[in-house]
Protein backbone atom coordinates (compact mmCIF):
# COMPACT_ATOMS: atom_id res chain seq x y z
CA UNK A 1 0.00 0.00 0.00
CA UNK A 2 2.77 2.41 0.95
CA UNK A 3 4.59 1.72 -2.35
CA UNK A 4 1.40 2.59 -4.30
CA UNK A 5 1.16 5.95 -2.49
CA UNK A 6 4.86 6.60 -3.05
CA UNK A 7 4.51 5.83 -6.79
CA UNK A 8 1.41 8.07 -7.00
CA UNK A 9 3.18 10.97 -5.28
CA UNK A 10 6.26 10.46 -7.45
CA UNK A 11 4.03 10.61 -10.55
CA UNK A 12 2.29 13.79 -9.36
CA UNK A 13 5.59 15.53 -8.57
CA UNK A 14 7.08 14.41 -11.90
CA UNK A 15 4.13 15.84 -13.86
CA UNK A 16 4.31 19.05 -11.83
CA UNK A 17 8.05 19.37 -12.53
CA UNK A 18 7.44 18.91 -16.27
CA UNK A 19 4.51 21.36 -16.42
CA UNK A 20 6.01 24.04 -14.15
CA UNK A 21 8.22 25.56 -16.88
CA UNK A 22 5.21 25.57 -19.23
CA UNK A 23 3.10 27.44 -16.65
CA UNK A 24 5.93 29.91 -15.99
CA UNK A 25 6.35 30.54 -19.73
CA UNK A 26 2.62 31.07 -20.20
CA UNK A 27 2.65 34.01 -17.78
CA UNK A 28 5.95 35.57 -18.86
CA UNK A 29 5.66 39.04 -20.40
CA UNK A 30 6.58 38.84 -24.12
CA UNK A 31 9.55 40.81 -25.45
CA UNK A 32 7.47 42.63 -28.09
CA UNK A 33 4.88 45.11 -26.79
CA UNK A 34 3.84 46.69 -30.10
CA UNK A 35 4.87 46.36 -33.75
CA UNK A 36 1.90 48.52 -34.83
CA UNK A 37 0.60 45.88 -37.20
CA UNK A 38 -2.95 46.34 -35.84
CA UNK A 39 -4.85 49.60 -36.27
CA UNK A 40 -5.94 50.06 -32.65
CA UNK A 41 -4.45 47.28 -30.48
CA UNK A 42 -0.87 46.66 -29.42
CA UNK A 43 0.84 43.29 -29.97
CA UNK A 44 -0.49 42.08 -26.61
CA UNK A 45 -4.06 42.56 -27.90
CA UNK A 46 -4.73 45.60 -25.71
CA UNK A 47 -6.26 48.86 -26.97
CA UNK A 48 -3.77 51.74 -27.28
CA UNK A 49 -4.58 54.90 -25.34
CA UNK A 50 -3.70 58.51 -26.12
CA UNK A 51 -3.95 61.70 -24.09
CA UNK A 52 -2.34 65.11 -23.90
CA UNK A 53 -2.18 68.09 -21.57
CA UNK A 54 -5.72 69.21 -22.44
CA UNK A 55 -6.77 67.01 -19.50
CA UNK A 56 -4.73 69.37 -17.26
CA UNK A 57 -5.61 72.74 -18.77
CA UNK A 58 -3.23 72.74 -21.75
CA UNK A 59 -4.07 73.37 -25.38
CA UNK A 60 -1.84 70.89 -27.19
CA UNK A 61 -3.03 69.23 -30.38
CA UNK A 62 -2.19 65.62 -31.23
CA UNK A 63 -2.64 63.40 -34.24
CA UNK A 64 -2.04 59.65 -34.40
CA UNK A 65 -1.82 57.56 -37.57
CA UNK A 66 -1.15 53.82 -37.68
CA UNK A 67 -0.22 52.57 -41.13
CA UNK A 68 2.16 50.06 -42.69
CA UNK A 69 3.30 48.63 -39.34
CA UNK A 70 4.30 52.03 -37.95
CA UNK A 71 2.73 54.65 -35.72
CA UNK A 72 3.12 58.30 -36.70
CA UNK A 73 2.73 60.76 -33.81
CA UNK A 74 2.48 64.45 -34.69
CA UNK A 75 1.15 67.57 -33.08
CA UNK A 76 1.63 71.02 -31.68
CA UNK A 77 2.54 71.32 -28.01
CA UNK A 78 1.09 74.38 -26.25
CA UNK A 79 2.03 74.41 -22.55
CA UNK A 80 -0.41 75.29 -19.79
CA UNK A 81 0.79 78.27 -17.75
CA UNK A 82 3.79 77.29 -15.62
CA UNK A 83 3.80 73.66 -16.76
CA UNK A 84 5.39 71.65 -19.56
CA UNK A 85 3.29 70.61 -22.54
CA UNK A 86 2.95 66.91 -23.29
CA UNK A 87 1.24 64.29 -25.42
CA UNK A 88 1.36 60.64 -24.41
CA UNK A 89 0.78 57.32 -26.19
CA UNK A 90 0.10 54.64 -23.59
CA UNK A 91 0.68 50.95 -24.24
CA UNK A 92 -0.96 48.86 -21.51
CA UNK A 93 0.69 45.53 -20.80
CA UNK A 94 -2.57 43.98 -19.60
CA UNK A 95 -6.17 44.73 -20.61
CA UNK A 96 -7.20 45.26 -16.98
CA UNK A 97 -4.12 47.35 -16.17
CA UNK A 98 -2.74 44.82 -13.70
CA UNK A 99 1.04 44.84 -13.06
CA UNK A 100 3.16 42.57 -15.23
CA UNK A 101 6.64 41.24 -14.52
CA UNK A 102 9.35 42.61 -16.86
CA UNK A 103 12.19 41.94 -14.40
CA UNK A 104 13.61 39.27 -16.71
CA UNK A 105 14.59 42.04 -19.14
CA UNK A 106 17.28 44.74 -18.94
CA UNK A 107 15.25 47.63 -20.32
CA UNK A 108 13.08 49.07 -23.10
CA UNK A 109 13.98 48.81 -26.78
CA UNK A 110 12.41 50.75 -29.62
CA UNK A 111 12.97 51.46 -33.29
CA UNK A 112 12.17 55.13 -33.88
CA UNK A 113 12.59 58.05 -36.24
CA UNK A 114 12.42 61.55 -34.77
CA UNK A 115 11.70 64.19 -37.38
CA UNK A 116 11.10 66.99 -34.90
CA UNK A 117 10.64 67.59 -31.18
CA UNK A 118 11.59 66.02 -27.86
CA UNK A 119 10.57 62.51 -26.92
CA UNK A 120 10.84 60.37 -23.81
CA UNK A 121 9.79 56.84 -22.91
CA UNK A 122 8.53 55.81 -19.48
CA UNK A 123 8.10 52.48 -17.72
CA UNK A 124 4.93 52.92 -15.67
CA UNK A 125 4.96 51.08 -12.38
CA UNK A 126 1.85 50.34 -10.34
CA UNK A 127 3.91 51.45 -7.30
CA UNK A 128 4.06 55.07 -8.57
CA UNK A 129 0.91 56.93 -7.55
CA UNK A 130 1.70 60.54 -8.61
CA UNK A 131 2.27 59.85 -12.34
CA UNK A 132 6.00 60.73 -12.02
CA UNK A 133 7.03 57.50 -13.71
CA UNK A 134 10.57 56.36 -14.41
CA UNK A 135 11.50 57.80 -17.81
CA UNK A 136 14.41 58.71 -20.08
CA UNK A 137 14.70 60.99 -23.09
CA UNK A 138 15.29 59.43 -26.49
CA UNK A 139 18.43 61.19 -27.70
CA UNK A 140 18.86 60.59 -31.41
CA UNK A 141 19.40 62.89 -34.37
CA UNK A 142 16.41 64.19 -36.30
CA UNK A 143 17.97 62.80 -39.49
CA UNK A 144 14.95 61.14 -41.09
CA UNK A 145 16.33 57.65 -40.33
CA UNK A 146 15.17 54.89 -38.01
CA UNK A 147 17.40 54.17 -35.03
CA UNK A 148 17.30 51.29 -32.57
CA UNK A 149 17.38 52.74 -29.06
CA UNK A 150 17.92 50.79 -25.85
CA UNK A 151 16.97 52.38 -22.53
CA UNK A 152 18.21 50.31 -19.56
CA UNK A 153 15.80 50.22 -16.63
CA UNK A 154 18.66 51.58 -14.49
CA UNK A 155 18.81 54.75 -16.64
CA UNK A 156 15.14 55.65 -16.10
CA UNK A 157 14.58 58.45 -13.57
CA UNK A 158 11.67 60.27 -11.99
CA UNK A 159 11.35 63.99 -12.82
CA UNK A 160 10.19 65.69 -9.62
CA UNK A 161 9.81 62.99 -6.98
CA UNK A 162 12.35 61.36 -4.74
CA UNK A 163 14.48 59.02 -6.84
CA UNK A 164 13.50 55.40 -6.29
CA UNK A 165 14.64 52.23 -7.99
CA UNK A 166 12.25 51.03 -10.66
CA UNK A 167 10.70 47.69 -9.76
CA UNK A 168 10.35 46.14 -13.22
CA UNK A 169 8.12 43.40 -11.81
CA UNK A 170 5.32 45.96 -11.26
CA UNK A 171 4.91 47.50 -14.75
CA UNK A 172 1.41 48.08 -16.08
CA UNK A 173 2.28 50.12 -19.20
CA UNK A 174 4.87 51.91 -21.31
CA UNK A 175 4.38 55.49 -22.50
CA UNK A 176 5.84 57.35 -25.47
CA UNK A 177 5.76 61.04 -24.60
CA UNK A 178 6.30 64.23 -26.61
CA UNK A 179 7.15 67.14 -24.31
CA UNK A 180 8.18 70.78 -24.45
CA UNK A 181 8.58 73.79 -22.15
CA UNK A 182 7.41 76.21 -24.85
CA UNK A 183 5.17 75.98 -27.88
CA UNK A 184 6.66 73.64 -30.46
CA UNK A 185 5.77 70.90 -32.93
CA UNK A 186 6.66 67.22 -32.70
CA UNK A 187 6.83 64.48 -35.32
CA UNK A 188 7.84 60.89 -34.45
CA UNK A 189 7.52 57.56 -36.27
CA UNK A 190 7.86 54.34 -34.26
CA UNK A 191 8.33 50.97 -35.90
CA UNK A 192 8.24 48.82 -32.77
CA UNK A 193 8.69 48.91 -29.01
CA UNK A 194 9.31 46.22 -26.43
CA UNK A 195 11.88 44.90 -23.99
CA UNK A 196 15.40 43.53 -24.33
Amino acid sequence: MLSHIARYLFGVFTIAAILLPVWAFAYELPELVDDFSHQSQNSLGVQRQFMNDTVAGGSSESEVTVQGGKIHLTGNLIPPRGQPAWASSILLLDAKGKPMDASGYQGIRLKVKINQGLMSVSANSAEVENFDYHAAPVLIKADGKFHEVKLPFTSLKRAWSEQTTLDASTLNSLSIVAFAMQQSAYDFVIDEIGFY
